[in-house]
C-alpha cells in the first residue's frame, strides 16, 4: 500500500512539475545569430523564453514554421509558417493569423533581445496536431514583422533557426 501511494505522489508530483524544453539557436544566412529558446508547459499553459544574440539592432519577426529542420544555410528547410488552421497571416490574437505568428522581438543597440510568450494554443509533445509545437521550427527573421502581407509578414531573411524535437 505504501509503494502504491509513493508511485501515486511520484507520478502526480512529476505532472504538476510540467515540462521544460531546452533548445539552442542556429545562426543562418551568414550571421551570428545565438542564444537560447526554453519552453515550459505546465497544465494547459505553455510559455517560450526566448534570449537572443547577435542580431542587428531593431524589430525581427518571430515564427514557428512547418518543420524542425534547420539544416539549410538560409533556414529555408524550416519550411513555411505553421499554420494547421489554414488562416491568413496576421497579428496573434487578431481576426487572422497563424498558430505560428508569434510577433517581433527588438534587438537593443548591442544586438540582444529577450521575449517571453505564453499561450494555451499550444502544447508539447500532445496528440493534438493542430496544438502540437514538436517537430516544428523557429525562426527569427532580418526584419519585422508588419502582420499584413500575405503569407509571411514582409519579415525579411532567415538569421535564426531552432529545431523544436
Amino acid at each position: 500500500m505504501k509503494k502504491s501511494l509513493l508511485v501515486l505522489g511520484a507520478g502526480l508530483l512529476a505532472v504538476s512539475c510540467g515540462t521544460t524544453k531546452t533548445y539552442y539557436i542556429s545562426s543562418k544566412s551568414g550571421t551570428d545569430t545565438q542564444g537560447t529558446v526554453v519552453f515550459k508547459q505546465k497544465g494547459k499553459t505553455v510559455s517560450m523564453n526566448m534570449n537572443v544574440y547577435r542580431l542587428t539592432p531593431g524589430e525581427h519577426a518571430v515564427h514557428i514554421h512547418e518543420k524542425a529542420d534547420c539544416s539549410a544555410a538560409d533556414g529555408s528547410s524550416a519550411g513555411g509558417h505553421w499554420n494547421p488552421a489554414g488562416d491568413d497571416h496576421g497579428k496573434w490574437g487578431s481576426a487572422h493569423f497563424h498558430m505560428g505568428d508569434i510577433g517581433n522581438l527588438y534587438a537593443d543597440k548591442n544586438g540582444d533581445a529577450h521575449l517571453v510568450f505564453k499561450t494555451d494554443k499550444w502544447c508539447l509533445g500532445c496528440s493534438d496536431d493542430s496544438k502540437n509545437i514538436i517537430g516544428k521550427g523557429i525562426i527569427i527573421h532580418s526584419a519585422k514583422d508588419d502582420f499584413h502581407t500575405q503569407p509571411t509578414g514582409n519579415a525579411g531573411g532567415r538569421v535564426g533557426c531552432v529545431e523544436i524535437k
